[in-house]
């Protein structure tokens, strides 16, 4: 199977500190664009970050400055280090790979991104 495996995720009060992992199973991640994602009951999944093959990144608004994407390709896994934490960071968190493109176009749609595992889940407790 192809897939990506989420952990890291848990119960933190606000300010505090989680470093997610993504690691792919079964495809190299050198290849594509990888983005993570969250998502709340109700609403869509939202890329939040994304690391281009070239190194580059991007980050949406609300996560600039307090979250850290990185990737390693030989341990074939993507990190997001997440600093000062927000109850509303609170959600599901899914990493994708973008089949379709090697650098990151902030805010893609997350039907751009395949091999989604099953999520781990971050609350941020006020």
């Amino acid at each position: 199977q192809v897939h990506f495996v989420e952990s890291g995720g848990g119960l933190v009060q606000s300010g505090g500190s989680l470093r997610l992992s993504c690691a792919a199973s079964g495809f190299f991640l050198d290849y594509y664009a990888v983005g993570w994602f969250r998502q709340v009951p109700g609403k869509e999944r939202v890329e939040i970050s994304c690391s281009s093959t070239d190194g580059t990144t991007t980050y949406t608004d609300s996560v600039k400055g307090r979250f850290t994407i990185a990737r390693d390709n030989a341990q074939h896994t993507v990190y997001l280090q997440m600093n000062s934490l927000k109850p509303e960071d609170t959600a599901v968190y899914y990493c994708g790979a973008n089949l379709m493109r090697t650098r990151c176009s902030a805010g893609a749609p997350a039907h751009e991104y395949s091999y989604w595992g099953q999520g781990t889940q971050v609350t941020v407790s006020s």
